[in-house]
């Protein structure tokens, strides 16, 4: 969509000007410009008294669909070592690849990588496309962006699927830029649509207060982030193989504009919410900081992690990468253990599929108690000290 002025019937009135909601239009020599920040909202068309601005539609891009086939999958790996939410979204690619009728397919991007592909292949992948070069050791933006887009350019996915990491947010959007398509972040759900075999992908939307169903019925590839923890892992085959296709690497001066000088590892690192068994988190109900000492000693005896919702980490008691729920990290536990949590739906996000949910809180009507397995009405700091009491014995 572009508005566009006819300069020989413009008037310089300025009407557009006043009436413009994005501050858009400007005037020079008595002649209305449109600037960058033009949405094509079209009041101006419908305000100017001379009909001296016109929209018009901008030739779209045509492309061939039956020229784009399987499921690729971005097998992020760091320091050499794949990603767990790469194993749950070569599950999910799986069936997905089966309900179309294709190859389920993953790249593989970094430096001496070719070896993780017979991991890949383990847990399902047919394909394995490698990305090996030494520019490719450490994730950069423009690097991994223009070989994975030259890659769908010769080979033409019909659907990329990207974990929603830190990575992954930040190559996906770049991606489809690229690409010229659409992306679906942060799903929840993947389905096939059975008639016209498109993929609906899903995502919470409005603070989580509804979901989203979203298609992409135009461009391809088809493309989506997945929220680690939520998808079922891929069942594991030892000894499978597939076909290793490597990818041709070259990179020009320009392609790269970042330089990585120093890698500094914080703490976050060493926190692994999606593969803990057992987590024990705490919300307000914790009062202070010092109440996640009481939760971390409880996790210690049951062999878990302490976790967080965003209202404890927002309050400054504990850092960001423990937060579980919808702006944090998706969890499915064996064991859940939700101490002085309300149980808001943005949290409840995150951690409602776990096997079994434990609520501790002094307010029986709070909302947690709603999806708990087992509910504990009482004073926290005097329940957890008596199930360690009696875990010691």
């Amino acid at each position: 969509m572009a508005v566009n002025v006819i300069k020989e019937k413009c008037k310089g009135c300025s009407i557009c000007v006043k009436n413009c909601p994005f501050e858009a239009i400007t005037m020079e020599n008595k002649v209305a410009v449109i600037g960058p920040s033009c949405t094509g909202c079209g009041v101006c068309v419908e305000k100017c008294p001379f009909k001296a601005i016109e929209k018009t539609e901008e030739a779209r891009e045509v492309k061939d669909l039956s020229a784009y086939k399987d499921v690729w999958v971005f097998a992020e790996q760091r320091d050499g070592v794949i990603m767990p939410v790469v194993f749950e979204l070569l599950g999910e690619g799986k069936k997905l690849a089966a309900e179309v009728g294709c190859k389920l397919c993953a790249v593989l991007c970094g430096k001496d990588v070719e070896g993780l592909a017979d991991q890949l292949f383990e847990y399902g992948a047919d394909k394995v496309y490698v990305a090996d070069h030494e520019e490719l050791a450490t994730y950069r933006t423009d690097a991994y962006t223009k070989v994975i887009n030259d890659a769908i350019e010769a080979y033409k996915p019909e659907i990329v699927l990207l974990g929603a990491t830190h990575i992954g947010r930040d190559l996906g959007p770049c991606l489809a830029v690229k690409a010229n398509t659409g992306l679906t972040a942060d799903c929840t759900r993947l389905e096939i649509d059975p008639e016209d075999k498109k993929i609906k992908q899903t995502r919470p939307a409005f603070g989580g207060n509804l979901m989203a169903t979203i298609v992409c019925p135009n461009h391809r590839p088809q493309m989506s982030t997945v929220r680690p923890g939520v998808m079922e892992k891929a069942a594991f085959e030892e000894g499978r193989k597939g076909e290793l296709i490597r990818l041709n690497v070259e990179f020009k001066e320009g392609d790269i504009r970042t330089k990585v000088l120093e890698i500094v590892k914080t703490m976050k690192d060493s926190v692994s919410l999606t593969d803990a068994d057992i987590i024990v988190s705490g919300g307000m109900g914790l009062g202070k900081a010092e109440g996640f000492d009481l939760l971390k000693q409880l996790a210690d005896k049951l062999g878990g992690i302490v976790a967080a919702s965003r209202a404890a980490v927002d309050a400054g008691w504990i850092d960001h990468a423990y937060q579980v729920g919808q702006t944090g990290t998706t969890v499915k536990p064996k064991i859940y253990i939700a101490c002085g949590i309300s149980g808001a739906i943005q949290h409840a996000a995150g951690m409602q599929n776990s096997e079994q949910i434990i609520a501790i809180n002094t307010n029986e009507n709070a909302p947690i108690f709603e999806i708990a397995d087992y509910g504990i009405v009482g004073d926290l700091y005097k329940v957890i000290p008596a199930i360690i009491e009696e875990l010691d014995k």
